[in-house]
């Protein structure tokens, strides 16, 4: 059970602060509900009855797992799918999951793979730039909080730790995503 107070990753929203626990009776039934709103969106109220474990929530992860999570990007992500649908399904499986390790994976796969496409002029598809861009957001944003630094100086530094990796395939060229 969460707490007031507590920060959350809950589902597909981000990172949420929780503002009350209270009773609420809805079509006659009585539940204990989380009420808890975005801490990018002071306006948003969201309600999450405590015993649904439908949805995805997680308490955001502690200073020593997310100095793990950081340093994850400096070795290889996740194996790369060809197939589109494939790699979609079993993705999205490791981000529905809340894995923070298996998501760093994924985000430094995909940054990886997209650095690797503009170095040939190529883009990623619209479905991996979506999945990439919503779980940077989220996960930056966390490894930000919790190491009590800004999501642009996370967002710098594992882009260094990507061009590093990906500078030794290509030294001359990957100058430009490192900087």
């Amino acid at each position: 059970m969460y707490n007031i107070g507590d920060l959350v990753i809950y589902s597909t929203m981000g990172i949420c602060r929780i503002d009350d626990i209270c009773e609420k009776t809805y079509a006659g039934t009585t539940r204990n509900y989380y009420v808890m709103h975005p801490i990018e969106d002071d306006t948003l109220i969201i309600q999450n009855p405590v015993d649904n474990n439908r949805i995805m929530m997680k308490k955001i992860i502690g200073r020593s797992e997310a100095e793990e999570v950081l340093e994850s990007f400096k070795l290889p992500g996740i194996q790369w799918i060809e197939n589109g649908n494939e790699r979609n399904k079993s993705y999205s499986d490791i981000v529905s999951s809340g894995d923070r390790r298996g998501i760093s994976n994924i985000i430094n796969t995909l940054m990886s793979k997209k650095y690797e496409l503009e170095l040939e002029g190529k883009k990623i598809s619209e479905h991996d730039r979506k999945l990439l861009l919503h779980n940077q957001k989220i996960l930056f944003k966390e490894l930000a909080i919790t190491l009590d630094t800004s999501v642009d100086a996370i967002s710098k530094k594992i882009n260094r730790m990507i061009g590093h990796k990906m500078s030794k395939s290509s030294p001359h060229e990957i100058a430009k995503f490192i900087n």
